[in-house]
């Protein structure tokens, strides 16, 4: 194509983008046109994704989150490209990748230290002991070669009373005040909306990053939950939005043949089935951004077409994708493991190894399946493959088989 990106209409550069991804038309990263086209004011108008403020605090951040959770040698263009695009927000944990997820991130504001008054740093630690906490926090300073964290997040939490205790807060104020976070909050894959609705009443919780997509943001207490938490002025930020199901092990290899003909509904109009998973969850204002793990720049270029695109879904759009999910509920762990773990007395948590098959059928990462998997219990990883699991089938909303794939996962995960 010898058309320039600075030369196509708005529309066309996006619909282009999202269809075959910029690779496909444009030179090798360097002298790549769509990064002087998107950003050179003279040649044309600046395409960046937009922004929405964050609850109550005063922070407007990118709809779309990088999510960086781990390192490769191309690491710092893809960190570059983000920004060239407008995504400010950047997510990670001082657990990713063994702590190499935090460390590139600070050799980039190393390398490009004018860099960092642009980006709003969110990351996190799995602990919620203050002392620990703390120490984490200094790690993750270090590690990223700044001075400042924007958002801190306890990571995984899934207990509001026993983990965001009144010396967590003490904690989180005492580090507002030295300056080395500006806002606190969690994340949380599990009981969301039980830990929303508790979150919105403690009163200094600036930010959540909760699962959230399109088979589950329009439940009645999910609804519920996001409107105490705009109320009390926390900032949202979605994660697992592509809510991707398996029907068997040959769901990692191939779509199943339902989410084929969404796609094939879908591609009329310019758009794949992730941007439009993507489009469900931007068109609910009430969700300040997505957190989107974005380990190639295929990946970072769908996305951000799809977020720089301002067309919402249009009902009939909707209707294919609810149908999808109604269809494959079975098929994708809501995270509801208050209900299916108190039908086996919390022997087996059955939502965190859910997740862990999600990483290696889903995300194609067996290996970091497997390495969370061999943090469980060694006594939980030994009986799980034999209990007895019909209660807990019983209790589950959306009818997973839960047995069939504790021991699938049993297996598969070793």
């Amino acid at each position: 194509m010898s058309q320039n990106i600075a030369d196509l209409s708005r529309r066309e550069f996006l619909r282009t983008t999202g269809v075959v991804g910029l690779g496909s038309i444009l030179s090798p990263i360097g002298s790549l046109p769509y990064a002087q086209g998107l950003t050179n004011a003279k040649e044309s108008k600046q395409i960046v994704v937009p922004t929405r403020p964050f609850g109550k605090t005063g922070a407007k951040i990118s709809i779309l989150a990088l999510g960086v959770a781990s390192y490769s040698t191309s690491s710092h263009i893809l960190l570059k490209q983000g920004l060239k695009f407008g995504v400010n927000y950047w997510d990670t944990a001082n657990s990713y990748s063994g702590g190499q997820s935090e460390r590139s991130i600070g050799k980039f504001f190393k390398k490009y230290p004018e860099d960092r008054k642009k980006v709003f740093l969110v990351t996190k630690s799995k602990d919620s002991d203050p002392k620990i906490i703390d120490s984490h926090l200094e790690t993750s300073l270090e590690r990223m070669n700044t001075n400042y964290i924007d958002l801190f997040f306890i990571h995984g939490l899934h207990d509001v009373d026993r983990q965001l205790t009144q010396n967590v807060k003490a904690w989180a104020e005492k580090a507002k005040t030295e300056g080395k976070i500006r806002f606190f909050g969690f994340s949380t894959h599990e009981n969301m909306e039980e830990s929303l609705l508790a979150a919105a009443k403690l009163g200094w919780i600036d930010g959540i990053m909760l699962s959230y997509n399109f088979r589950i943001m329009h439940t009645e207490m999910m609804e519920k939950a996001v409107d105490e938490c705009v109320k009390a002025g926390i900032g949202l930020t979605a994660m697992k939005t592509q809510a991707s199901g398996w029907l068997g092990r040959t769901d990692r290899v191939t779509p199943n043949e339902k989410e084929q003909n969404l796609f094939n509904q879908l591609k009329k109009k310019g758009l794949t089935v992730g941007q439009s998973k993507l489009k469900a969850v931007w068109d609910d204002s009430r969700i300040a951004s997505i957190c989107s793990y974005m380990p190639n720049m295929t990946i970072l270029m769908d996305n951000a077409s799809a977020a720089m695109d301002n067309a919402e879904l249009s009902s009939q759009d909707n209707f294919l994708l609810n149908q999808y999910a109604h269809d494959t509920a079975s098929n994708y762990c809501a995270g509801c493991a208050s209900n299916c773990e108190s039908g086996i007395n919390d022997e087996v948590p059955i939502s965190d190894v859910m997740r862990y098959l999600m990483y290696s059928r889903c995300y194609g990462e067996p290996e970091r399946a497997k390495s969370a998997f061999k943090r469980m219990p060694s006594k939980v990883r030994k009986i799980m493959a034999n209990m007895d699991y019909k209660e807990a089938e019983r209790k589950c909303p959306q009818r997973m088989q839960i047995g069939r794939l504790m021991r699938e996962a049993a297996s598969e995960l070793v």
